[in-house]
């Protein structure tokens, strides 16, 4: 009787609570995949701008492309197409066009009256010039000057939409005598394309559009010049013909040629004795 009373099975319990082995069996503890598979949410610690994404954020705490760079800073094309477009006058070229054109009459018109006016006018080797001739020379001066300046930035600008452009940069660690080449990064030259096609290159169109300009300007005041002075030469050479021939009136008379030079009229006389 005992032993029916033994096999009998206990009455459950209200509320059972489960073996730690169960729980364990149950719940298995947190791993770095289930972490990864549920990430907690991102809280940032500062407000964003109105202005700003978290792509810019994530974007900005990286490193910048050229970590690994061995080129020197002051090598590096974005560095170079900095301080091109800082300094003067290569940074006229990038800004304005208004301001652009303006800078480059000043300093046509600055050179045109401060240097090229005082030398044609004093320094003339033809007595018989014109003031407008004079003046004609003094404008041409000051388009030679702005188109020297004009062809120095472009020089300068194309050197540096080349190195952004080029796949290798081609830099000097110490010196000229120890060049090296560097390959670009996927991410170093996907930028630097970016910068030249959209920054320098219309930079340098407008560059050769004002050259056009320039070079035709500098062309017409040129015939302009030559023009007037063979109009000139031609009106001093008619009215010496009107005054009788080449001579200038009153500027040759026989009797002060045989004062100053009687040798020159003896030779008519000696023959004459001779025969």
């Amino acid at each position: 009787m005992a032993f029916l009373i033994s096999l009998k099975p206990p009455s459950p319990s209200p509320s059972p609570s489960p073996s730690p082995v169960v729980s364990t069996f149950l719940l298995p503890p947190l791993t770095s995949t289930t972490t990864s598979l549920f990430p907690p949410p991102i809280k940032p610690s500062k407000p964003l701008h109105h202005h700003q994404t978290p792509f810019s954020i994530s974007f900005s705490n990286r490193n910048s492309p050229e970590t690994d760079c061995p080129v020197p800073p002051e090598q590096q094309p974005i560095n170079e197409f900095q301080s091109l477009s800082t300094s003067s006058p290569f940074s006229w070229a990038s800004g304005d066009f208004v301001e652009y054109c303006s800078r480059l009459l000043v300093t046509g018109a600055g050179f045109a009256l401060f240097v090229g006016l005082p030398v044609s006018w004093y320094g003339s080797v033809g007595v018989g010039w014109e003031p407008l001739q004079r003046i004609l020379g003094a404008v041409c001066s000051g388009i030679f000057a702005v188109t020297i300046a004009v062809v120095r930035m472009y020089l300068g600008w194309a050197y540096v939409g080349n190195r952004l452009l080029s796949a290798t940069i081609e830099y000097e660690e110490t010196g000229w005598y120890d060049g090296q080449i560097w390959v670009k990064t996927a991410e170093v030259l996907a930028r630097d394309r970016l910068l030249g096609s959209f920054t320098v290159k219309p930079v340098l169109n407008r560059l050769k559009n004002t050259l056009v300009a320039l070079a035709i300007s500098l062309l017409i005041f040129i015939a302009l010049l030559v023009n007037t002075e063979s109009t000139q030469k031609e009106t001093a050479i008619a009215s010496g013909r009107e005054a009788g021939g080449r001579s200038v009136a009153g500027s040759y008379n026989d009797e002060s040629a045989r004062s100053f030079e009687p040798e020159a009229f003896c030779g008519g006389s000696d023959l004459s004795l001779d025969d």
